[in-house]
């Protein structure tokens, strides 16, 4: 069974310029690793989240979506920058994980925002997020600003020669050899 990647985007709206660097992240491993491969976005767990309490009251769609998120090999997590940090959604689905449910788990952290003033977001407010849950956040992350995107795809050079690089700090996670050592184990 090859590696399973996730990708998650905190977006509220859809299309979203978020949405497309989390899916590009994740079509990219997949591609490079041989991964399958799978992207959710905040709208797809709604209204269930905001009302849910604990992941136990999440509606059976959101639930399943959780699990996967849960149950990857690889995360690609994504945010838009609202006033400095993440959105609230975002922040309250990851309030429903068990803290153990993500250690050792290798995640690429995303952001987006109109300009360069929020690119310290990943830094500043993913990180130790992530770090809270003993993550493997990739020492690459990649924050995106709206000169980064052409038609809301991701275009700029420097933008996918990082995102580049960070895909391929998943390799100790997903190369097939590590994939085959693992399971040999």
């Amino acid at each position: 069974m090859p590696p399973r990647i996730v990708g998650f985007s905190g977006n509220f709206s859809s299309p979203s310029r978020t949405r497309a660097l989390v899916d590009l992240a994740v079509s990219r491993a997949a591609r490079r690793f041989g991964c399958a491969a799978a992207s959710y976005e905040i709208a797809d767990l709604q209204p269930s989240l905001g009302q849910a309490q604990s992941a136990d009251q999440l509606d059976a769609l959101p639930r399943a979506i959780l699990d996967t998120i849960l149950s990857a090999d690889a995360l690609v997590m994504g945010t838009p920058v609202y006033k400095g940090s993440f959105t609230g959604l975002f922040k309250h689905l990851i309030d429903l994980i068990d803290p153990a449910a993500l250690a050792g788990k290798p995640v690429l952290l995303t952001a987006t925002g109109g300009g360069d003033r929020h690119a310290l977001v990943i830094e500043h407010q993913l990180r130790p997020l992530f770090g809270f849950f003993e993550a493997a956040s990739l020492p690459t992350g990649v924050y995106a600003g709206g000169a980064d995107f052409r038609n809301g795809q991701p275009a700029s050079d420097a933008l996918l020669t990082r995102l580049d690089r960070a895909v391929e700090q998943f390799a100790p996670w997903l190369s097939q050899d590590q994939a085959a050592a693992s399971s040999a184990a």
